[in-house]
């Protein structure tokens, strides 16, 4: 099961490109309090511009053929951020829910929150769970939001469950026991903002991942940025452990 996860086939982009769009691309929406700190606004502005440019990429990512799209929105760390900045970012959840939901339903995209809810207020969690049922019959795009979510936290729920039902820790039933077992590993992750790390983003799941580090801010993230991303993946050589002439024979090779 494990490897079927990391060797995902890939999808076809729309006719007249000869690139490979990756099955499914992981983002770390880094950027938003900075882009409002520099326009002199309140960090939430950032965030509600963020809200904007997810907007445009989950579009740009059905109408090329991503399957599975997954972010980063709220991590388990950033609690710890000022109380306005949290109080912020949870009603400007709600907004989005109600604003975007059925949006998203018309669009054929199917929603999945993946996090730990237990620590969310209930009615934020009432809200989760109706925007997961509202599109649960949606094909075209599964969107998974990564809130109140950590790599760590994930490991160690995954491990508690397979301990609670009495089964051994293997790779195969540790990656089923994980909170995105429903879709396959991440083929690209990108985060923007210029850092250069995954910051407790899908530890596991990511192990064989690409990565690509883009200095944009979120807000600036467009369709063309994450075009860039793609054709950068597709330079890329993906050998999960074997060597290039097993990838692709001699033959091959020379003739190409």
């Amino acid at each position: 099961m494990a490897a079927t996860r990391r060797a995902a086939v890939a999808a076809k982009p729309p006719s007249g490109s000869s690139s490979t769009v990756p099955h499914h691309v992981a983002i770390v929406m880094d950027g938003n309090g900075r882009w409002a700190t520099r326009r002199f606004l309140p960090r939430v502005a950032g965030h509600k511009v963020g809200v904007d440019a997810l907007r445009a990429c989950v579009r740009h990512c059905g109408d090329i053929g991503v399957k599975v799209l997954t972010v980063f929105a709220f991590s388990s760390e950033n609690w710890s951020r000022p109380p306005e900045e949290v109080s912020g970012l949870m009603e400007l959840l709600a907004l989005a829910l109600s604003r975007e939901v059925p949006q998203l339903r018309a669009e054929g995209v199917r929603i999945h929150f993946v996090g730990d809810r237990n620590s969310l207020a209930p009615k934020v969690r009432a809200g989760l769970a109706q925007a997961e049922a509202a599109t649960a019959a949606n094909t075209r795009l599964i969107f998974n939001i990564c809130f109140n979510y950590g790599g760590r936290w994930d490991i160690v729920q995954a491990a508690a469950r397979l301990a609670a039902e009495g089964r051994a820790v293997t790779e195969e039933a540790l990656s089923g026991a994980m909170a995105l077992a429903h879709v396959p590993d991440p083929d690209l992750v990108i985060r923007t903002g210029g850092e250069q790390r995954i910051s407790n983003f899908l530890l596991w799941q990511s192990a064989y991942s690409e990565f690509y580090f883009s200095k944009k801010l979120w807000p600036e993230f467009g369709p063309a940025e994450l075009d860039a991303a793609i054709a950068d993946y597709n330079g890329r050589e993906r050998r999960f452990g074997k060597t290039s002439e097993q990838i692709e024979p001699k033959a091959t090779r020379k003739a190409a």
